[in-house]
């Protein structure tokens, strides 16, 4: 089984990274297939209770590839962890199949609770570079997460996320609008344009004090 997945997680960066010319290549040189590696042996340990050896090579892994994935984290099949220099995946966390994570992703929990404390992602779930997913909640398959984003909420499938905290702006490809910021392009224009008429009120009353100041002057004279 874990021969199995390591082929699929090689397979996976060949057909969905332009860059890879060979499945031989992907799996020498790829430091995000060597992490996968690494932690599918030390997930075989932790599930069995041997948790120093799962743990010892899960800080092997990090020492090597800089991507750190705890030896309790699940991990699917098919998954890119693309480039990956600064990937975090806490204990509890659920990765589904056929996800994509990019570098400087956390997957992390909040609190110093025991228990179900990281996110639990479905299928073709793309993470995108430097963002944060942090909690114990579902993001559902197919979804987007924008890079740098802060998702600290679920998200439905075919959702795509962005900004901080995330909040989607595309659900099966159609946009949403925002409830919490409805401000629309109509709203820019007008404001632009009583933005433009106070600046001529106030060039008119510079002009009008101008003259007044003018006429002063001269009378005392």
């Amino acid at each position: 089984m874990i021969l199995k997945d390591i082929w699929l997680d090689v397979k996976a960066v060949q057909a969905r990274d332009p860059a890879a010319r060979s499945a031989l290549e992907v799996l020498i040189l790829y430091q995000g297939v060597h992490a996968l590696i690494w932690h599918r042996f030390a997930h075989w340990f932790y599930k069995h209770q041997m948790f120093f050896i799962a743990r010892l090579i899960s800080q092997l892994a990090r020492f090597f590839t800089l991507i750190e994935i705890h030896p309790g984290a699940e991990m699917g099949h098919g998954i890119l962890i693309d480039h990956g220099c600064g990937v975090v995946i806490g204990e509890t966390t659920v990765v589904g199949d056929n996800c994509t994570i990019y570098q400087g992703v956390t997957l992390g929990g909040v609190g110093l609770n025991k228990g179900k404390r990281h996110p639990t992602l479905g299928s073709n779930v793309t993470v995108g570079a430097g963002a944060k997913i942090l909690g114990a909640f579902e993001v559902g398959d197919n979804c987007t997460i924008a890079a740098n984003a802060v998702l600290l909420k679920p998200l439905d499938n075919d959702t795509t996320a962005v900004g901080i905290p995330a909040r989607p702006i595309k659900v099966s490809g159609v946009p949403v609008e925002s409830k919490e910021n409805p401000v629309t392009m109509e709203y820019y224009c007008k404001m632009e344009g009583r933005v433009k008429e106070l600046e001529e009120e106030l060039a008119r009353l510079k002009a009008e004090r101008q003259v007044s100041q003018e006429r002063h002057d001269g009378d005392e004279k």
